[in-house]
Order: structure tokens, then sequence, then C-alpha cells
């Protein structure tokens, strides 16, 4: 069974660390302006140490990093842990994580914390949260997706939660932009798509994160979900999130190549794709191609351009948790149950 952390209450403490990578010094306004908007939701803030380094592609150490994350992990205290972004790098440290004293509290994140989000659930059981990171709500207000993220940190086990798709997403960065009303610029139509252009329902136990970090858990100890679908889902469906941030189309269908042969997609119902930067068109290949050539060899449904990872906003998918997921005329909705 799937353990739901406790529900996340105003006064309780969240704590910040740095897994993956640390916000370098000319961008600490970043974090003083999240911590702002959170402690006038009237949560309590910790800060690690490791939040305000950044080294050789690393906050620190791997030592320091899980140190600092184990610590966080096991205080009764922190009831919640939000890394600042992701990075390159986070999967050094999972050898050094005390899973077996990790206790059960929300971790939220995108990007490379994904790869810790992933580890987690399927060594431990304990449903982790895929959305927002903490430098991305730094404003007064936050848009009506990105903004879902509490609602699920604060249901407790049993809760239904529904998301739809957004109006708008942001087609280009920029980490000096002035939050005005928000922090993203959504300034393009969002439309999901699916595979043959068809209306697409699937139902299932939510399990993903980034392609380019995951895919590397393939063949280690925090990458077998065969064994996770076995202890904690009694064989339920999988219905995979993932989203690609830079890789190109050859090296996407590569890597869902090498997911398919690795059992991955065993017993899978459906899979939701992310917005992305990436996917490179390499001499007429396209993702596109990569998950037609998916669909066909699997019978699974697909849809793409979601609002999940590097192109903001996006929804907060659990990972452990139930889902109902629909796609059409450009439109997507998803319904969560957070049941063990």
């Amino acid at each position: 069974m799937i353990c739901y952390p406790n529900a996340l209450q105003p006064r309780q403490t969240i704590g910040f660390t740095a897994p993956s990578s640390g916000v370098e010094e000319e961008l600490h306004h970043l974090i003083h302006q999240s911590q702002k908007q959170f402690e006038n939701r009237g949560f309590n803030i910790e800060i690690g140490e490791t939040v305000w380094t950044q080294h050789k592609a690393a906050s620190a150490t791997k030592e320091k990093r899980a140190k600092e994350l184990n610590a966080m992990l096991q205080n009764k205290d922190i009831h919640a842990i939000i890394p600042p972004w992701g990075g390159e790098i986070l999967q050094e440290i999972l050898p050094l994580i005390e899973w077996e004293q990790a206790q059960s509290k929300w971790i939220l994140g995108y990007s490379d914390t994904s790869t810790l989000l992933f580890a987690l659930t399927l060594k431990t059981g304990i449903a982790t949260a895929h959305g927002t990171n903490f430098v991305d709500v730094r404003s007064d207000e936050w848009d009506p997706t990105t903004s879902r993220f509490l609602d699920v940190l604060s249901a407790e086990e049993g809760a239904i939660i529904h998301q739809a798709s957004s109006l708008n997403y942001q087609s280009e960065w920029s980490h000096d932009r002035q939050p005005k009303p928000y922090v993203f610029n959504l300034d393009t139509e969002t439309k999901w798509e699916t595979v043959y252009n068809r209306p697409v329902e699937m139902k299932g136990r939510l399990l993903g994160g980034c392609m380019d970090t995951i895919r590397h858990l393939i063949g280690t100890p925090y990458g077998d979900v065969k064994t996770f679908q076995q202890t904690y889902l009694a064989n339920e469906p999988i219905v995979w999130f993932l989203e690609n941030c830079d890789m190109s189309a050859t090296d996407f269908h590569r890597t869902l190549v090498q997911m398919q042969q690795t059992g991955w997609f065993d017993y899978a119902s459906g899979i939701v794709f992310g917005r992305t930067p990436a996917g490179q068109e390499v001499g007429g290949f396209t993702t596109l191609d990569a998950m037609e050539r998916l669909a066909e060899s699997t019978n699974l449904p697909i849809i793409y351009n979601a609002d999940i990872g590097h192109v903001p906003p996006q929804m907060t998918f659990v990972n452990g948790a139930y889902a109902v997921i629909k796609a059409s005329d450009g439109k997507g909705e998803v319904t969560m149950t957070l049941k063990k």
C-alpha cells in the first residue's frame, strides 16, 4: 500500500534543502522572495546551508547534500521538504540516503528533484509530489495551475483532487522578470494533444518524472519498478507521466525504447508527456514519431503537451496516487485520489 504523508498545515515547518543544485549568490534574492511568500501564508521555514551554494554542478559535496537531506527527512518538526529547483547529479547521493529512517512527509519538485521523488516512492512506498519548485512561487499571487500544489500537500489521505489543464503556458524563461502578477508570463495557449488525435482516458497509479534523469535509474536499486508495483500497488496498472528536458528526438526515442525493454511499461495503462523546449528533430525524425512508435508497439494511449515539467505552469502529480486522466479537444483533466 502507498503511504501518504500527513496533510501540511499552517504554522508547520517546511524545510528547504538542495540535494542537487543550489542557488548562486546573484540569485539569492529569489530564495528570499519565495521564503516571504510561504511565511505570508503562515508557514515556518528552515533553510539548509546547501541552498546558498553552488560548485561544480551541485550545491555541495554528495556527503554534505545527503547529510542535510537525511537530517530533514528524519526531523519530526519538519513537515515537508522543497528543494529550490532541480539540477544535474542528484543520483550520486542516493546510496547515502538512509531510506529506512526516512519519515513520511511531502517532498515537492521536478527536474532532477524527480530523481529523488521517484527513488523514494519506489524504495519506501511513500507518496511524493511532482510539481513546482521553491523559486517558482515567489510572487504575491500564484497562477491557478501552479497553486494547486498547496491543495495537494494539504490534503488528507483519501482526498480526491481535481485539476484542469491550464489556459496558457510560458513560452520562454526569464528569472529576471518581475512577478506581475505571477512568476510566469503565460503568453501561449495551452493545447493538450493525443497520439492519433482522438479522445483519451487512462486510469491507474501515477509514476514518473524527468526522463533525462530517471532513465539512469534503470538497472539500479532505485529503479526497480516491477518490485514496486508488486509490493506497494498489488500489481495495479501504472499511468506514467514523463517529461523531456534536454533530449533530442532520437535520444528521446532511445530512452523510451530502453524503458520499454527493461519492463517499465509492462502493465501500464497509459503515458502522459509534458510540454518540452527540447525534442530537436534529427534527420526528419521527431518526438511525435517516437511517441507514435511507442503507441504502436505497446498499444497504450498517449497524451502529450500536458502541464508537466520545464515549460510552466504545471499540475502536481503524486507518485503512487490513483488517477483518472482525460484529454480531448485540446483540454485535459486529472482526478487524483490519495488512496492506499
